[in-house]
């Protein structure tokens, strides 16, 4: 199977250069499935309904969410109305939606998909990320319900990316970090079978400071006081993210690449 992962789309930016570009990769490249983090395409805070229906039409199997899952607040009912949109695992358990969710691709075959929050340097204490992912991972062996298993795993710390990749090697197909909206070099098929990016990146303006416009971020970084508010920077977007072949029968990774398409990244393609 032909997997691509994009990660956290930024803005406007972020949810033109999906629109214009990833019909045109499902093609190109023959993909068979494909997940996108929007948690930010919103005015770089979170995703509404219609921007969801976007990146959908756009060619996305799922959308994942994140840490700013619900502050556009007409996600807290286009979660329960459209299943394809996935957010936190270890959110609270009244939370709205699914943190995980069994899905197919175009011929047929059953693809997991969950995301999860880490814990470490995040603003809010969430339920611990890796009981809850081996609870979902000892229920869907790799390999029987599910042909290819997907994590996003939505954290800050590059070591607590990098545990999670390990805790699910041989158990997933896929570990892919996201939210520091900064691309790693890292891509790897681990020693049990999975594939694992630290960092996918983000769908943004990489003529910015993590995705929003320069001058009010450095300001503060400058003189510690805030003027105006921050926004998402509007200039040309790189799609970031890592493709990844699976093998059907065990479901383990065969082959993982760093994409990087248009923008200003140098780039990368499977």
């Amino acid at each position: 199977m032909k997997i691509l992962f994009l990660g956290d789309v930024m803005g406007r930016a972020g949810r033109r250069a999906v629109a214009e570009r990833l019909p045109k990769l499902r093609a190109d490249w023959g993909l068979d499935f494909v997940v996108v983090n929007g948690e930010n395409a919103s005015g770089g805070m979170g995703l509404t309904g219609e921007h969801a229906r976007g990146l959908l039409d756009a060619g996305a199997d799922v959308v994942t969410l994140g840490d700013h899952a619900f502050d556009q607040k007409d996600m807290l009912a286009a979660i329960e109305c459209e299943t394809r949109i996935i957010r936190p695992l270890n959110y609270a358990k009244d939370c709205p939606g699914r943190g995980a969710r069994l899905f197919e691709d175009r011929r047929g075959r059953k693809v997991l998909v969950a995301q999860v929050l880490g814990q470490v340097f995040m603003k809010r204490a969430f339920d611990d990320p890796f009981s809850a992912v081996d609870k979902l991972l000892t229920a869907y062996p790799l390999g029987g319900q599910a042909q290819a298993i997907l994590l996003d795993m939505h954290c800050e710390a590059t070591s607590e990316k990098m545990a999670m990749g390990h805790f699910c090697d041989g158990r997933a197909s896929i570990v892919v970090g996201t939210h520091t909206h900064v691309p790693t070099a890292d891509a790897m098929v681990l020693p049990g079978g999975t594939a694992y990016l630290t960092d996918a990146g983000m769908c943004g303006d990489y003529d910015s400071v993590i995705g929003m416009e320069k001058l009010e971020p450095m300001r503060r970084f400058v003189t510690g006081m805030a003027k105006g508010r921050f926004e998402p920077a509007n200039g040309e977007a790189t799609l970031s993210g890592v493709f990844v072949e699976t093998d059907d029968r065990t479901g383990q990774a065969t082959r993982v690449a760093m994409v990087r398409v248009g923008g200003r990244l140098q780039p990368a393609a499977p």
